[in-house]
């Protein structure tokens, strides 16, 4: 839910980046983070263990501007992929106000993708909630990589509810903003 203060005219989004371990959630993150203006920017803060993977959560805060009379920003989160940590994944995912699911488009990362997904589909229900009940959309990420599951492949085992989909190649930034944006606009209309 939007975190709105009507005293400062400030609304913030919390936008929570889903998917299997090493999947790209957090080079999106990064990437996003090195692209965007000093003054857009908040800092980044990750937690990662030895081997450079997130234990917790990444956080970046982004500045849109002003929307209806209101500063506008956007919380970016990331989950860890690793299921151990589902407890984690649980209340970084509460209040979120979109999703952007960034899946593994190689063929052996299907399974990882599908498990991934049903653990979101649970973790909503935690809450109450549907995946069609929060906005959300797709990112089909490591597309630069052999032996790769085709687009519509992707689509039709992982986007039932045919939002939209971005394919993505994270290291590159290819495929990151266009993902954002459109979340962003999502969320934005649905306020």
């Amino acid at each position: 839910m939007a975190l709105i203060n009507y005293a400062t005219r400030e609304i913030n989004f919390k936008i929570v980046y889903y998917g299997p371990g090493l999947g790209g959630k957090t080079t999106n993150l990064r990437w996003i983070y090195g692209e965007l203006d000093q003054n857009t920017k908040g800092k980044m803060i990750t937690l990662a263990t030895e081997m450079d993977r997130t234990l917790f959560f990444d956080f970046l805060p982004v500045d849109l501007g002003r929307v209806r009379g209101f500063q506008t920003r956007l919380r970016l989160y990331t989950v860890p992929g690793q299921v151990f940590y589902n407890a984690t994944r649980r209340i970084i995912l509460r209040g979120a106000d979109g999703l952007i699911f960034v899946a593994d488009s190689q063929r052996e990362r299907r399974e990882d993708n599908l498990d991934s997904l049903r653990n979101l589909k649970d973790n909503l229900a935690t809450f109450d909630l549907r995946l069609p009940d929060v906005p959300y959309v797709m990112q089909y990420n490591k597309r630069d990589l052999p032996n790769l599951m085709t687009v519509a492949e992707m689509d039709e085992l992982l986007n039932p509810n045919r939002v939209p989909y971005f394919e993505s190649v994270a290291t590159q930034g290819i495929g990151i903003f266009e993902t954002l944006k459109e979340i962003a606009k999502t969320v934005i209309r649905k306020f």
